[in-house]
């Protein structure tokens, strides 16, 4: 499986951008899914399994897209002005690589006035692609990017740019392919445009009218010193989702996938988030109402180049995808 997330983060997807990461999964999983198809918005959604014996339509959702840049301005010299696409921290940029979706690579650097104590603005910021002047430049406004870094393999623990949300696209094609048997009827929909406001798991939720929705997706990983006080740690197994900014999760959903967690025997944790959202929250809002969960995996350093996660917690957070998707699942009433 380390292969497969290798060649996920290492690709360059930034939100709107995502065709190299749709060509890699659909490969991976031509062999596995009963129906592909792409929306007009670009989701690529995969389906398997059909409703019966008491079955649910179930949505898990991953998205394909990275936080990334896009060139605003070029000037005389050749240097490239940009803004952020999706929650792009400002402590990351300096010295930093990124990668054109037209194949250009480029390094960060700040006005030299900028330089103190407190951050420049973005504004402050430019991209060197290594041209003399305008017209030498291979980049124009409208272009995208992406940070660029290799995948790290520390043995348990994993590093690489865009582990948010490749690792949870590698989670869903690993239990895509374990997947036997299930009364349920399966859409795999590896989304489009997250980072930039949950918006490819708006429409392909709309378009499945799921009766249960899942999202994969990371979260904090609060054990680096000075941390939060919020009891989210790598290694412990995957996070079962109780609340964030954007969803309160059902409480039958959260007993559900406990449940799971605790009838296979793997490692398991809950997550209270203060902050942020994923693409459950999305879901949940669709029609007249999905109840929705997230499976996420305990990360170091979101949003940065360098995203830090311990692959056991991969590995644990398949076993529960699967046992979930695998069984009739069923909610008591209201």
């Amino acid at each position: 499986m380390k292969q497969l997330i290798k060649k996920l983060v290492e690709a360059t997807g930034p939100s709107g951008y995502e065709a190299e990461v749709r060509n890699i999964i659909r490969e991976e999983i031509s062999a596995v899914a009963d129906e592909i198809d792409v929306d007009p918005l670009g989701n690529l959604i995969a389906k398997k399994g059909k409703k019966r014996d008491g079955g649910k339509r179930i949505m898990v959702a991953s998205h394909m897209d990275e936080i990334g840049v896009m060139a605003t301005h070029i000037d005389d010299n050749g240097f490239v002005r940009f803004t952020g696409i999706g929650g792009v921290y400002l402590s990351t940029l300096f010295g930093g690589r990124v990668k054109f979706t037209n194949g250009t690579h480029g390094v960060i650097g700040y006005e030299t006035p900028s330089f103190g104590k407190n951050l420049p603005e973005m504004s402050k910021f430019f991209i060197d692609v290594g041209a003399k002047n305008r017209e030498d430049c291979p980049v124009r406004p409208g272009d995208a990017a992406a940070f660029y870094r290799t995948f790290e393999d520390m043995g348990d623990r994993l590093a690489a740019k865009a582990m948010d949300d490749r690792i949870a696209v590698a989670i869903s094609i690993e239990a895509m392919k374990q997947l036997g048997e299930t009364p349920n009827e399966i859409f795999f929909v590896f989304t489009v445009q997250e980072e930039v406001g949950l918006r490819g798991a708006q429409t392909s939720a709309v378009g499945i009218d799921p009766e249960i929705g899942l999202a994969v997706d990371i979260t904090d990983s609060f054990d680096t010193p000075n941390d939060h006080k919020i009891d989210i740690r790598m290694g412990r197994g995957p996070a079962i989702k109780v609340k964030d900014d954007y969803l309160v999760v059902d409480p039958r959903i959260v007993d559900w996938m406990e449940q799971a967690a605790t009838r296979i025997g793997i490692p398991h944790q809950f997550e209270v988030l203060p902050f942020g959202g994923t693409d459950a929250g999305a879901i949940s809002l669709i029609r007249g109402g999905v109840p929705s969960g997230c499976i996420s995996i305990p990360t170091r350093y979101a949003h940065s180049p360098s995203e830090v996660l311990d692959y056991n917690d991969v590995t644990n957070a398949v076993k529960l995808l699967v046992e979930l998707i695998s069984k009739p699942v069923e909610l008591s009433e209201r």
